[in-house]
């Protein structure tokens, strides 16, 4: 394994990580999670991913429960979590959902150590960006975390270059804690985000980048180009609203003209779509998905591929798939 830090932080974080997103509570259980966590941990993947809303709250207790099984260390690993939309869905819960203000964010923390049973979070997100809180109270407030002891470090998740600037200028001027990673979508079918609208922050800010969805949520893996499979993320119930973009001709086409360039470098289709996304510099971790321990196994050797995309490879793929691609 490789590790890289976290922008300019002083934290560094596995090249590859895992993630909960879907798997856990939907395909993964607590077991599961003990088994490809443990396989993970003894591949060098020290990052793991999570979210106060993966599977309503579930996904932070399973991946708590095999936290204290696996009796790591707690220096030895990295935990993440996100927060935006709440767990209240239903209710009337105005300030408990789709939002970052003081008093979800502080709250939303206290749940979350619960559901792991951690006393710190190391790194906690803004889930998405909230237009209705003026973001230097989201500031204040994620600053407060950090010197609370409750995070260690904080950042943001699909905000838009302007905010993420003005979080940091606003930490700057008020010598508060300062966002130092971005979490965006990144994969072979979405590039403009990191590699053009982030692109001055990397230099300026020294912003740090955990990317997900290497995949796109499985298109990437080939899986998709003859339908949809039953035991797929894209069959689950409640992923219906992916459907129609893993099914796309023109995509499905162009991930078959990559399945050659991924036999030329001796690895699978899902391995050449994740070595792309690490091979980025300025990815500090690339947050995989499984939901069977095969499946983490083939992922995590991706790794092998990374130093073999020369300028000629990313040519044949820039080929193959940068006319569709946001």
């Amino acid at each position: 394994m490789r590790y890289r830090r976290l922008g300019r932080a002083g934290l560094q974080v596995s090249q590859l990580s895992l993630g909960s997103w879907v798997t856990y509570n939907n395909q993964v259980d607590t077991g599961g999670a003990v088994e490809m966590m443990a396989a993970a941990f003894d591949a060098g993947v020290n990052f793991f991913d999570n979210a106060e809303v993966y599977a309503g709250g579930r996904s932070e207790e399973i991946m708590g429960a095999a936290l204290k099984q696996l009796a790591w260390p707690r220096l030895n690993y990295i935990v993440s979590t996100k927060f935006f939309w709440g767990l209240d869905r239903a209710g009337d819960a105005i300030n408990r959902k789709d939002t970052l203000n003081r008093k979800y964010l502080m709250q939303a923390m206290d749940g979350s150590l619960r559901r792991f049973g951690l006393e710190h979070i190391d790194l906690v997100y803004c889930h998405r960006p909230d237009p209705h809180t003026p973001i230097e109270e989201t500031v204040r407030a994620m600053s407060d975390l950090i010197t609370q002891g409750k995070a260690l470090y904080w950042g943001t998740s699909e905000w838009s270059a302007g905010d993420i600037r003005a979080a940091w200028e606003i930490a700057e001027r008020h010598h508060l804690h300062k966002p130092v990673v971005e979490q965006p979508q990144y994969h072979l079918f979405h590039r403009q985000r990191v590699e053009q609208q982030y692109a001055r922050l990397y230099e300026d800010i020294g912003l740090g980048l955990t990317t997900w969805s290497p995949l796109a949520s499985g298109l990437l893996s080939g899986k998709y180009r003859h339908g949809v499979p039953a035991s797929s993320r894209g069959a689950l119930e409640n992923m219906a609203f992916l459907r129609d973009g893993l099914i796309d001709p023109a995509k499905n086409a162009a991930v078959g003209l990559l399945e050659p360039i991924a036999a030329d470098l001796g690895g699978t289709l899902a391995q050449l779509a994740i070595a792309w996304a690490a091979r980025n510099p300025h990815v500090s971790s690339v947050i995989t998905g499984a939901s069977r321990l095969e499946q983490l196994q083939t992922n995590l050797g991706a790794l092998d591929l990374v130093d073999r995309l020369t300028p000629e490879v990313l040519a044949r793929i820039d080929a193959a798939t940068a006319h569709l691609a946001q």
